[in-house]
C-alpha cells in the first residue's frame, strides 16, 4: 500500500488534568492508568496542535523526525455536568518501546470551561472510531453526476447505480455507507460555497475529503498540473467555511476501485478502502481493499498551501 498522509488536531495529554477523583492533579494517560468517574478539565491555555501522520501497512507513524510509531490506545466517553457526552481518542507515540507523548483527539467539542467525568473506556472501538472520523464523505443533499449526465442526490444512490468517474468512465456503485456525526470541533464539515470552484451549489465535505483539480497553469506552485487538495486546506472563512453545530449526515460512496467522481461539478474522491478505513467495518465485511493508484501521489500538503489564497488560485488555475 502506498503510504498516505493524515493531519489531525490533538491536545497534549498534559493539557487535560483530573480536578476531582482518585487521581486528582494527574494528567491524562493511557487506558491502564485511568480511573472511571475521575473528573477532568482542559487547561485554559490549551490549544489543539496539528499532528502529521503517515498511514502504512504497519499502522500510524509520525510523518516527520524519527517517524515514531503512534498507536490508538482507547476511546473515552466523557460526560459533562448537564449529562451530555463527548467522545475522544487517546493516541500514544512510542520510540524504542518507550512512551514519547500522549495525545487526546476530540471527536466533538472539548472546551476549557467544562468538567468531564470519565464514564466509558474501550480499547476495542478506538480503531473503528478513528477510521470513521477520518474518512472522506459527502453530506446529505450533495448532487452526484450519474453515468447518463443526470444529477442525483447522494442519499438516493443505490448499489449497482452507474456513476461517471473522471478516469474510468461509467462505474457501478459497490456500496453506500451512511454515518451521522456531530458537526463540531475538528470534524465540522467544510463548505465550498457556490461558485468557488465553478460548483453550481454548495459542496459540503468531511475535512479530509480530497478534491481533484487540473491546473492549466500551475498557480499553486505544486510543480505539476494534477493536484489533490484536502477540503480543510481550502478554508478561508469566506468562500470556503466550516459549518459548526448540530449533526450532519454523511455518505460514503464505495466503488470497485478508488476513483474521482463529480459532486456539484467538482471532481472529488470516492471512499478509499485501505488498511485504516477497513477497520470501520465488522470483521470480514469490508471486502477487497483498493489497489494503490498513481493519483494518490498528487496530493498537495498543507505546508504548500496558503488557505487564504488557495481556493482562488485553484479556480483561476483550472480556467487559465
Amino acid at each position: 500500500m502506498t503510504s498516505q498522509s493524515l493531519t489531525i488536531d490533538v491536545f497534549s495529554a498534559t493539557d487535560m488534568r483530573v480536578v476531582d477523583g482518585v487521581l486528582i492533579g494527574e494528567t491524562l494517560s493511557f487506558a491502564d492508568e485511568l480511573v472511571m468517574d475521575d473528573i477532568y478539565a482542559l487547561s485554559e491555555q490549551a490549544v489543539a496542535q496539528p499532528l502529521d501522520l503517515v498511514i502504512t501497512e504497519a499502522g500510524l507513524q509520525r510523518e516527520s523526525g524519527a517517524r515514531n510509531t503512534v498507536h490508538l490506545d482507547c476511546c473515552l466517553t466523557l460526560m459533562t455536568a448537564d449529562g451530555s457526552t463527548e467522545e475522544a481518542l487517546v493516541l500514544v507515540e512510542e520510540s524504542a518501546g518507550g512512551v514519547v507523548a500522549i495525545y487526546l483527539l476530540a471527536l466533538g467539542d472539548i472546551v476549557a470551561d467544562q468538567h468531564y467525568r470519565l464514564v466509558g473506556l474501550t480499547r476495542q472501538s478506538a480503531t473503528k472510531r478513528f477510521a470513521e472520523a477520518s474518512a472522506g464523505s459527502f453530506a446529505r443533499g450533495t448532487h452526484i453526476t450519474m453515468a447518463d449526465g443526470r444529477q442525483r442526490k447522494v442519499e438516493l444512490l443505490d448499489p449497482g447505480d452507474l456513476i461517471l468517474t473522471r478516469d474510468a468512465g461509467k462505474q457501478k456503485v459497490r456500496r453506500i455507507v451512511q454515518a451521522t456525526l456531530r458537526a463540531t470541533g475538528d470534524f465540522a464539515p467544510v463548505v465550498i460555497t457556490q461558485g468557488t470552484l465553478h460548483n453550481a451549489h454548495d459542496l459540503v465535505l468531511r475535512p479530509d475529503h480530497r478534491i481533484f483539480v487540473y491546473q492549466r497553469k500551475d498557480l499553486l506552485g505544486a510543480g505539476r498540473a494534477q493536484v489533490l487538495v484536502k477540503a480543510r486546506h481550502l478554508v478561508d472563512d469566506v468562500t470556503v467555511q466550516r459549518r459548526r453545530g448540530g449533526f450532519v449526515d454523511y455518505f460514503q460512496i464505495i466503488l470497485d476501485e478508488h476513483q474521482f467522481i463529480y459532486a456539484e461539478g467538482i471532481a472529488a474522491e470516492t471512499h478509499l478502502l485501505d488498511a485504516r478505513t477497513a477497520a470501520a467495518w465488522p470483521s470480514g465485511q469490508a471486502g477487497s481493499l483498493h489497489r494503490p493508484q498513481p493519483h494518490l501521489r498528487y496530493e498537495v500538503t498543507g505546508g504548500l498551501i496558503d488557505p487564504q489564497r488557495a481556493a482562488d488560485l485553484l479556480r483561476r488555475a483550472s480556467t487559465a
